[in-house]
C-alpha cells in the first residue's frame, strides 16, 4: 500500500500524534488529579490594555445545540463581551446535554460550542469545568487536547488554577462529592475514570486547594465549581460541598465563589463571611418557578430565566451584573477593597 505524500495529510497525521502526545501527559496528570496552574496572558485590549482590568463572562447549562434559547443568550453574550471587552469567558459546567460528549470526534462539540458561540468577542479562551451532565458521557473527550485542536478557544480540566495577576480563580471538580451520584445513580452511568479511589481523590483535591488558597497572593481569590454551595434553586445546597469545602473557602479568605447546577441566576451573600456566591447557570434551558424556599435575608438576587453574568476585577473594586437573554441588565453589585492595608 502505497504512502500518501500529501502535504495536507502529512500535516494531519503531525497534529494527530501531538494530540496523542499531549492526551497521554494530560490524562496521567488528570488521573492523579493534580491541581495544575495555567496563567492567563491578557491581549491587547481595544480599550486600554494597560487598564488593570480583568474582565469576563459566566455562563452554565448551555449545551443544547442552540435550542432553549442557547442562541440567543450566546448572541447577548457576544454584545455584552464586546462592550466590556473580556479577557475570557469562564464555564460553569453541564457543557453538552442531555450526555456530554461520545468522544473526540462527537459533532455535539461543534453543533453546541463552536458553531453557537461566534461573535467575535467569544473567541477568547474559555475555562471550563465538568457538571454531571458531562460525567454521563465520555468525560475525557472533553479533556482532551485534540478538541483544542478544532476549536482553540475551549480550556477545559477536571481542576486547575488560572494565575489571572490580580485575580486567581481555582476551578474544581464538583460532581464527585455528590453522594447520590455513587449511592443512587438510577439508570444514569457516570464515566469516573480517574475518581477512584474516591476519598482519595476527594481528600487530595482539598488538600491541594487548601494549601493553593493559602500560598496564594492575588488580590482576589474566586473558586469555581458546577454545583452550588449555597442555592435557592431547584437543587438547593450541596451538602457535602457545605460540609467539605466551605470551610476551606471560609479559612482561606475566598472572595467569591460561582456555579452553575441550577438553571438560574442568583446571588448570595454569606452571612458569617465576606463570601459572596453566584449562580450562573441560565446558559440554555431554565426551570421558571422552580425553586427552594428563599432565605430572604441572604439572597440579594434570583431569576429562574436565561441570562449569564459578567465579572469586572481591579486591584481595589469589583462590579458583578448578571443579564437575561435580551441582554437587559437585572442585577448589579459592587465591592470595594483597600489598596494597601491600614496599619
Amino acid at each position: 500500500m502505497a504512502l500518501n505524500h500529501h502535504p495536507q495529510n502529512i500535516l494531519k497525521l503531525v497534529m494527530a500524534i501531538i494530540g496523542l502526545c499531549l492526551a497521554i501527559s494530560d490524562h496521567i496528570n488528570l488521573v492523579q488529579g493534580e491541581l495544575q496552574t495555567l496563567t492567563h496572558h491578557p491581549v491587547a485590549k481595544v480599550q486600554d490594555s494597560a487598564d488593570g482590568l480583568l474582565s469576563f463572562l459566566v455562563v452554565g447549562d448551555w449545551g443544547r445545540k442552540g435550542t432553549y434559547n442557547q442562541s440567543q443568550v450566546a448572541f447577548q453574550m457576544g454584545r455584552i463581551g464586546e462592550k466590556l471587552d473580556i479577557d475570557f469567558v469562564i464555564s460553569t459546567g453541564d457543557n453538552f446535554y442531555d450526555k456530554g460528549l461520545i468522544d473526540e470526534h462527537d459533532p455535539a462539540f461543534e453543533d453546541s460550542f463552536t458553531n453557537i458561540y461566534t461573535a467575535t468577542s467569544l473567541q477568547k479562551p474559555w475555562y471550563t469545568v465538568l457538571g454531571n451532565h458531562d460525567y454521563r458521557g465520555n468525560a475525557l473527550a472533553q479533556l482532551s487536547p485534540l478538541l483544542k485542536l478544532k476549536d482553540s478557544k475551549w480550556v477545559c480540566l477536571k481542576s486547575f488554577i488560572l494565575d489571572a495577576d490580580i485575580a486567581e480563580l481555582f476551578f474544581i471538580d464538583t460532581t464527585p462529592f455528590q453522594d447520590n451520584y455513587f449511592t443512587d445513580p438510577g439508570d444514569q452511568v457516570y464515566d469516573w475514570r480517574g475518581i477512584f479511589p474516591r476519598r482519595e481523590y476527594l481528600s487530595n483535591l482539598l488538600k491541594d486547594l487548601d494549601m493553593a488558597l493559602r500560598e496564594s497572593t492575588a488580590k482576589w481569590k474566586i473558586v469555581v465549581g458546577h454545583h452550588p454551595i449555597k442555592s435557592n434553586g431547584h437543587h438547593g445546597d450541596t451538602q457535602e460541598l457545605v460540609a467539605q469545602l466551605l470551610p476551606i473557602l471560609q479559612a482561606n479568605d475566598v472572595d467569591f465563589y460561582i456555579n452553575g447546577h441550577d438553571h438560574c441566576l442568583e446571588h448570595i451573600s454569606s452571612q458569617d463571611s465576606p463570601l459572596q456566591f453566584f449562580t450562573s447557570g441560565g446558559g440554555s434551558k431554565a426551570w421558571s418557578g422552580d425553586m427552594s424556599a428563599i432565605n430572604s435575608e441572604a439572597t440579594k438576587f434570583y431569576y429562574d430565566g436565561q441570562g449569564f453574568m459578567s465579572m469586572q476585577i481591579t486591584e481595589v473594586d469589583v462590579q458583578v451584573l448578571f443579564y437575561d437573554v435580551f441582554g437587559r441588565a437585572l442585577h448589579k453589585w459592587s465591592t470595594s477593597k483597600w489598596l494597601y492595608s491600614i496599619l
